[in-house]
């Protein structure tokens, strides 16, 4: 009977060490994971991780304004990797990469789709880059669903085809393109790989490591 209970006790001191180191594993990861991005800031280099949305666009338009203020006019490598995601949360990263004097370099790696593409066409022109297995789409603004009285559903409507514009624009604009080629092409999802990519004019070569 003794022995039941001290094995039992055993199993929860066991299972309480077990939780604590559980734990100092993932501050000890945490910590790195800080010095690295750390690190990766001090070189000048940001990451765009995942969807474009609110929080993802303050911390890319602070590091990016952090940087213009501690060396203006440095160059700023902006590696890519997202599916998309909120037009205004990409238009004010766009903006603040127009604004600033620091030349923004863009990288697609991985997937660079829907504002994703549009950010990344972006970049310094001569200084925007794909990874050789990158992919790109690019595709027309859409909204998951509108809703409200007849009057709302028609202004929500034509602020769609306004942003539809104002995308399609900014794409010829970047990739050398015309309004009607881009409507064309965006009125599906446009899929490219990294060569065609660059004939498409979103990006100018291929990512190389110096």
């Amino acid at each position: 009977m003794a022995l039941k209970k001290f094995n039992k006790f055993t199993k929860v001191r066991l299972g309480e060490e077990e939780e604590e180191e559980i734990k100092d594993e993932k501050e000890d990861k945490a910590g790195v994971n800080e010095v690295v991005e750390q690190k990766l800031l001090e070189s000048r280099q940001i990451f765009l991780w995942g969807p474009v949305e609110d929080e993802t666009a303050k911390d890319i338009v602070s590091k990016m304004l952090y940087l213009e203020a501690i060396k203006t006019g440095e160059p700023i490598t902006f590696f890519i990797n997202s599916p998309g995601g909120v037009i205004s949360s990409g238009m004010a990263i766009i903006d603040t990469m127009h604004l600033i004097k620091s030349p923004v370099s863009t990288v697609c790696m991985g997937l660079a789709a829907s504002m994703g593409s549009l950010i990344l066409s972006a970049g310094k022109k001569g200084r925007r880059f794909v990874f050789p297995n990158g992919k790109i789409m690019i595709h027309q603004p859409s909204v998951d669903f509108l809703y409200g009285q007849a009057s709302d559903l028609e202004i929500q409507a034509r602020q769609l085809l306004r942003t539809r514009e104002a995308v399609a624009g900014m794409l010829a604009k970047n990739c050398g393109k015309s309004r009607e080629r881009i409507h064309k092409d965006m009125d599906r999802d446009y899929w490219m790989d990294s060569e065609e990519s660059i004939k498409y004019g979103i990006v100018d070569d291929i990512f190389k490591f110096s």
